[in-house]
């Protein structure tokens, strides 16, 4: 639409709809105020929300026997026994003795040739080994495009001993140049010596093809397959049942597989980080390997014949290693007030207790298990402060008051504030929202209840908060909030003399409310007052038409549309009155001029 702005007139057309406009908008104005209010009142329900579920899964471990059972452990040794307690363990003194430790099974290779380097290939130093502990594999080496100009390509690994071009063993690589192909006959060995024109040599050890001439650039090296040198073995290992914990489809071994460029160290790294269950290593002092069962305790084969707790097979294990196949960890023997067994660890747990013998003893270790009060006292401790924290916040919220000078700022109202003011303004424009809300008050009086309602059924001594040294501060100004008498020593006391009876005041199950205990009965109010909240204020991934709040900021939405249309129109009619005394006045004027003519 096109307006005409005073031309005629010498009016601000513009400024004056604009100002006829604002006395039109306040009507808008408020309804956007109102749609800003509901949504931070929505947004401080829902982090009330928040800190009651956030307390709500706070008292779920609350209702956790291990909340209230936890037991302290002293050995009279730690040196020779070291123990700890479940909350399963009951309170008894043991006593631990004629102790035999369990050891893992270990076997030691023979020495090896001083010669043997452990970070070199083992292809390198073959010659300090028999040939039959290798075994030949064919590798399928793909097509090799250059990028630059070279005489060198090396290849993945090392431990080459002949190269078979296509199915045959012609000895001889292809490389193609520009669509032209070219055979290279391969020498293979550890000394390239004088490389001609039309052959490759191959370094056996390193895999490292040299050219007797330069290959250029965007030359393929054409597909050929090369053997390798491997080593192949295995190791069986068994688990405390006695069965093997290698492949089903391997009888339960662990196969091993490791290229002639792998260096010794790194073999037994490998097989040190595998699920065989061995730790193994080279000891450099004396030139021998070391291979140790992870696992203490006689490992075998219920249907091994001598009892092997690890079985190697492979030349290079049996014959160049030398490794025993009849090596045996042994079993703990100890005596527990006064009963005889074993263990296959040296960790093991019996009654809810568990040990770890340090050292082989013939004496006495007694080991006393207790009520671990401090831990419980702590819990409980931590439980009432939380909950203290919780009835602050949520009583700030309800007893604040609403400061009805401070409105929502309209985006006009907000440019004229510096970001700092508007902040300011915004603090106190959020101010009370909640104020006497009657679901908040509700909960927090259902908590207080809660608190300290007697607990029907306890079969203990104590049935009431007050009985464990738990009360109600005496100032009004805390509204509600728990105080633990005096430094605790009565809460102490009672968890020393029935723990069972402080346990059952708090997590006790029951059909009733006066069945349950104090933090069964708090999560189901708390339950409940989480509920009418959301359905108050909802979740965030709620629809508007799930809760209250939702549906009133959707009507206030739908009004502001309504009528910010209505005021487009308004806005418009303005603009076309103007519009018509501009062209009245601008006729007018033609007339004027005309009839002026007449009389010149």
């Amino acid at each position: 639409m096109v307006r005409v702005s005073g031309l005629a007139s010498g009016m601000d057309i513009d400024q004056i709809v604009s100002d006829l406009m604002k006395a039109e908008r306040m009507p808008i104005d408020k309804m956007k105020k109102q749609k800003q209010t509901l949504e931070w009142q929505r947004d401080d329900y829902r982090s009330m929300n928040l800190l009651l579920s956030d307390f709500n899964n706070l008292a779920f471990n609350m209702t956790l026997q291990s909340s209230y059972s936890s037991k302290t452990v002293s050995s009279a040794d730690e040196t020779k026994v070291k123990a700890a307690a479940t909350s399963s363990a009951g309170n008894a003194s043991y006593t631990l003795s004629n102790v035999t430790m369990a050891t893992a099974a270990q076997t030691i290779s023979t020495s090896i040739d001083s010669s043997m380097d452990p970070t070199k290939s083992l292809w390198s130093q073959r010659g300090s080994m028999d040939s039959s502990v290798w075994t030949e594999k064919t590798v399928e080496q793909a097509a090799i495009t250059l990028s630059a100009d070279t005489s060198t390509v090396k290849l993945a690994k090392g431990a080459v001993s002949a190269v078979n071009q296509n199915t045959g063993t012609l000895n001889s690589i292809s490389v193609t140049t520009n669509g032209t192909s070219k055979a290279y006959t391969v020498r293979i060995g550890t000394a390239a010596g004088t490389i001609n024109s039309n052959e490759v040599f191959i370094n056996e050890d390193t895999g490292e093809m040299t050219f007797g001439t330069t290959l250029t650039s965007g030359s393929t090296i054409e597909a050929f397959s090369y053997q390798q040198n491997v080593l192949n073995f295995s190791m069986t290992t068994y688990d405390s049942t006695g069965k093997a914990t290698g492949n089903i489809q391997d009888g339960g071994s662990t196969p091993f597989e490791f290229d002639g460029s792998t260096s010794l160290n790194t073999l037994l790294t490998q097989i040190s980080n595998s699920k065989v269950g061995i730790s193994a290593f080279f000891d450099e002092g004396t030139n021998k390997v070391v291979m140790t069962r992870k696992d203490t305790g006689n490992l075998s084969s219920a249907d091994s014949a001598d009892g092997s707790n690890m079985v190697f097979s492979g030349g290079f294990l049996t014959g160049f290693l030398q490794l025993a196949g009849n090596a045996k960890g042994t079993d703990a023997k100890f005596t527990l007030n006064g009963l005889e067994t074993t263990r296959k660890s040296n960790t093991f747990t019996t009654g809810g207790v568990t040990y770890t013998l340090q050292n082989n003893f013939t004496g006495d270790v007694r080991v006393n298990v207790s009520n671990d009060t401090q831990k419980v006292f702590d819990t409980i401790k931590d439980f009432v402060t939380k909950y203290n924290e919780l009835i602050e916040k949520i009583n700030g919220k309800i007893t604040e008051e609403r400061d009805r000078n401070y409105q929502p700022l309209t985006d006009e109202e907000r440019e004229k504030l510096t970001d700092k003011q508007a902040e300011q303004w915004d603090d106190k424009a959020k101010s009370g929202l909640l104020k006497g809300d009657s679901i908040l008050s509700s909960g927090l009086n259902q908590m207080r209840s809660n608190w300290y309602a007697s607990v029907s059924g306890v079969s203990g001594a104590f049935s009431q908060l007050t009985d464990i040294g738990i009360s109600t501060s005496a100032n009004y100004s805390d509204r509600g909030k728990l105080v633990i008498e005096g430094d605790g020593t009565k809460l102490k006391e009672a968890i020393e003399k029935d723990p069972q009876s402080v346990m059952d005041l708090f997590m006790k199950s029951g059909s009733t409310t006066s069945e349950k205990g104090i933090v069964r009965r708090l999560r189901d109010t708390i339950t409940q007052t989480v509920s009418k909240v959301e359905q108050r204020a909802g979740r965030s991934t709620w629809t508007s038409e799930q809760f209250l709040l939702g549906r009133n900021l959707k009507s206030v939405n739908s009004q502001i549309t309504s009528f910010e249309s209505r005021l487009t129109q308004l806005e418009d009619r303005y603009y076309r009155q103007f519009t018509a005394m501009e062209k009245a006045i601008q006729n007018a004027n033609a007339q004027s001029a005309q009839l002026s003519q007449y009389f010149s």
